[in-house]
């Protein structure tokens, strides 16, 4: 207003834009082009006012300065790889699968373990759709607190909690007419879930904080390393989401599972990290490639990308070669528990889960709830609490 007032005072035409409520009771953006009328003595005696309706307008700006904001991010954020590289069978049969899903605009779910290149699917599917030259949006569920990822994926509206200092644009409305990529969806808090499963079932959302509908057409891709269906038997992922995300399910194969095609890997990243150093290295030996086609590699590719990297920078001649200490097989026997001890555990979690629920009286979320006193999120802890066969209501003071 101070800022209006001082163009008014200069007696100068001029222009703001600003938002008005409609008759309809719709807010919507305008362009205001203010002009003075003078008398014969030079004084100004009216104002006239033309306001336009570019609503459209400020939305597509919007909409575009979102897109480069992300793709910003996705520059700086380093890749895995630049393409996916391999000849298995293994990795063919997930190709096929990913060249005939592309075109149909149909939500996939992407399995794989940790590490065996989720979202470098995800890109292919997109680039392969008739959405390519849309915005493709990747938010790593695992990575935001739960108490702002409704916000993070829906928007917020101004004042709709403490910070929201102004009306902020959600993932999903950045990726209008795109693709939308949920990588770790297991991880996706129960509240949320049911919003993600409007916007699957009716294409259509509200803004924290709002109650106004905001339509979208976006496709989604979902990925995760977890197993849904054994998190749909616990009570922690909602079985109707499930089976919206499951219409076309594709599994990446783990890198023990493509042997054959360890060695066009490593050539490949041999190449990308010894241009990255300044080097030349001509040859692998065969003792390193070897060692490398039979060790099971627990982080796959990006274990691989991650020793060859470190193998590159100590490499003092043309032959590549890696330390075997850093390829130590694990004995996964090993490492699982006995039955005796499974036991104790299981009853000492239960243990503290009682004395929690004791000391919260019963009472499960909030902040002096059970779940609070443990440091973990209320979904899991009743998830705990099925599992391990706990009433809690004894524990509620009468």
């Amino acid at each position: 207003m101070s800022e209006v007032q001082s163009k008014f005072s200069s007696g100068l035409p001029h222009e703001a834009e600003g938002r008005l409520r409609r008759s309809d009771g719709v807010y919507h953006w305008f362009l205001f082009r203010r002009n003075p009328l003078r008398d014969g003595q030079g004084r100004i005696t009216h104002w006239y006012v033309a306001a336009t309706d570019i609503q459209d307008r400020k939305q597509a700006e919007q909409r575009v300065h979102s897109e480069n904001l992300v793709l910003r991010e996705e520059i700086v954020r380093s890749s895995m790889f630049e393409e996916i590289i391999g000849s298995s069978d293994a990795l063919r049969k997930a190709l096929v699968q990913v060249s005939k899903v592309a075109p149909t605009g149909s939500t996939v779910l992407i399995l794989g373990e940790t590490g065996t290149g989720k979202e470098l699917i995800a890109r292919a599917i997109h680039n392969r759709s008739n959405r390519s030259a849309r915005a493709f949006i990747r938010v790593n569920c695992a990575a935001i607190p739960p108490s702002l990822i409704a916000s993070e994926l829906f928007g917020h509206e101004k004042g709709s909690f403490t910070g929201a200092l102004q009306r902020r644009m959600g993932r999903f409305e950045s990726a209008d007419g795109g693709t939308i990529f949920l990588d770790e969806i297991g991880e996706l808090p129960a509240e949320t879930q049911v919003a993600l499963l409007r916007v699957l079932q009716e294409r259509e959302f509200e803004r924290v904080g709002g109650n106004q509908t905001v339509p979208v057409d976006v496709r989604v891709l979902a990925a995760t390393n977890r197993d849904l269906s054994a998190a749909v038997a616990e009570g922690t992922f909602r079985e109707d989401l499930f089976y919206r995300l499951n219409v076309f399910p594709i599994r990446l194969p783990a890198l023990r599972e493509r042997v054959d095609d360890i060695p066009l890997l490593v050539e490949y990243l041999i190449d990308r990290y010894a241009q990255k150093a300044g080097k030349k290295i001509r040859n692998i030996s065969k003792e390193t490639l070897d060692r490398f086609q039979s060790y099971d590699w627990p982080g796959n590719i990006r274990e691989l990308q991650n020793v060859i990297e470190r193998a590159v920078i100590l490499c003092e001649g043309e032959t590549f070669s890696v330390d075997e200490t850093w390829l130590t097989r694990v004995d996964r026997k090993s490492s699982v528990p006995s039955a005796p001890l499974v036991a104790n555990l299981v009853e000492r979690e239960k243990e503290m889960v009682e004395t929690a629920l004791r000391e919260a009286e019963g009472v499960v979320g909030g902040p002096t709830g059970a779940a609070s006193k443990l440091g973990i999120p209320r979904q899991t802890l009743d998830s705990k609490i099925r599992k391990l066969g706990i009433n809690r209501h004894r524990f509620k003071t009468p």
